[in-house]
């Protein structure tokens, strides 16, 4: 791969970029470019490096309809928006418009006027992993705390329920163990690294401490731990396959540290207590603060999964799976969630914008997914998502062809510059989006005016 060897051929560099892909928005990329094309990436791992230098091979760059025949062709652009927006605005009694993780703030805030126009369900990819941490903040508040505060500060990090090493590879490196900070002179010298993990993870095997509880033992395990803090006697000898001694040890170590930070996963929202391990976990952190420092961050997936949610909160006050079909907005898990919506075949019309829920979504979903018309809006071909869609509109990428906003999975707010030019057929997400709102609303106002 390009970016595992020096890059010599290159005529441009580009500093201080935005990488797009995960939650801790590295800003500190370097782009070595060479004909308008990104050839090398420097300071990224090498999950960012390997999608900021994406194969054009892949990439959507032209929009397409999908003809009689049932293939996709090419179309140009005002056929294909038109096309989508009388889809939106005709007859669609429930459209739902998902995604928005990979996408910039600039784009949601369009894409929520047209929600409000046409009724729509907004949702993002938090309904089906980060969820239930979101319910949890709603119920038990959100003790949450910077990167930059845990790089200087923490001389405890926690991380359950994920594999940091794997799924965010330069979280270690750059902001909790590794990195000297402001306090901690001397990096991972002065820092104690804990996993609490069912699994014996790659990030388990770089830690001081690995607390292997029985998988589902997450709450229980959780509670033995705020028993032990309030100075309750555990009457087992085993919780949660892990002997009483070493949960007391463990809450010692906790309670005298002088700045934790706990770091959660998919491996603790989406185990059999889902919410309430957030919860508990919340909980605890909260008891510990009498007796020291510490705060907890949910490890975002992707780049600005969290900017949708802390977005939509601000200007709707709902998270996710906010559904405007009254006239004003609504939030209610079960309800307006879009594995819920597709399970009981509601939507007449899908709109997925940087996303792939062919993916991702269980079986029946995507079976009403085939039935109903489809708007893709992306940069790559989405796999089995783009086979699913009528109308396909080739968007721009962040961070490197277009700018804009996104959130950092500890909710500080980071600009993405713009790097190179797009491809000249393909378009941002946020005038796509626009134009969708612009059209969608002549499409209803010219009904309205011949009534």
């Amino acid at each position: 791969m390009a970016y595992e060897e020096p890059i010599t051929d290159y005529d441009e560099i580009v500093e201080n970029c935005t990488c797009a892909f995960c939650g801790c928005n590295c800003d500190d990329l370097t782009y070595l470019i060479k004909d308008g094309h990104v050839v090398g990436v420097r300071h990224a791992c090498r999950l960012g490096a390997s999608k900021v230098m994406e194969d054009m091979d892949q990439r959507l760059l032209v929009p397409m309809i999908r003809n009689e025949e049932g293939d996709l062709v090419e179309a140009d652009w005002d056929t294909a928006l038109d096309k989508a927006a009388e889809l939106i605005a005709g007859g669609a009694v429930r459209p739902v418009f998902y995604g928005w993780s990979e996408t910039s703030i600039e784009t949601m805030k369009h894409g929520i006027k047209l929600g409000e126009l046409v009724g729509a369900v907004l949702d993002n990819q938090a309904t089906i992993c980060h969820g239930p941490s979101l319910q949890a903040v709603q119920n038990a508040g959100y003790p949450v705390n910077t990167l930059g505060e845990v790089k200087n500060r923490a001389d405890m990090i926690v991380y359950s329920g994920n594999n940091a090493m794997n799924s965010h590879p330069r979280h270690l490196g750059r902001y909790s163990a590794f990195p000297r900070g402001y306090f901690r002179k001397r990096g991972r010298f002065d820092k104690t690294i804990v996993t609490m993990d069912p699994r014996y993870t790659d990030t388990a095997k770089m830690s001081d401490i690995w607390v292997g509880f029985e998988q589902n033992g997450d709450y229980e395990f959780y509670n033995a731990m705020r028993a032990v803090l309030r100075g309750k006697k555990l009457k087992k000898d085993v919780i949660s396959g892990i002997p009483k001694e070493d949960i007391e040890e463990l809450v010692e170590a906790m309670k005298t540290t002088q700045y934790g930070s706990l770091f959660f996963g998919l491996g603790l929202t989406h185990t059999l207590s889902k919410q309430r391990n957030i919860d508990i976990a919340i909980n605890l952190i909260q008891d510990l603060n009498k007796f020291t420092k510490w705060n907890l961050v949910p490890m975002r997936g992707h780049f600005n999964v969290n900017g949708f949610n802390i977005f939509m909160a601000f200007e709707m006050g709902f998270p996710y799976g906010v559904d405007f079909s009254r006239g004003y907005p609504r939030y209610m898990n079960g309800e307006t969630n879009t594995i819920d919506l597709l399970t009981r075949e509601e939507p007449d019309v899908f709109m997925v914008i940087a996303a792939d829920p062919g993916a991702h979504f269980p079986g029946g979903a995507n079976r009403h997914l085939a039935n109903i018309p489809v708007i893709q809006i992306d940069i790559h071909w989405g796999g089995p998502s783009t086979e699913l869609a009528d109308i396909v509109l080739p968007g721009s990428f962040i961070g490197v062809e277009a700018a804009g906003t996104s959130y950092r999975m500890d909710g500080v707010p980071i600009y993405m510059k713009k790097a190179i030019d797009k491809p000249e057929t393909c378009r941002d997400d946020e005038w796509i989006v626009r134009e969708l709102h612009e059209r969608v609303q002549k499409i209803k106002g010219s009904k309205i005016a011949s009534k």
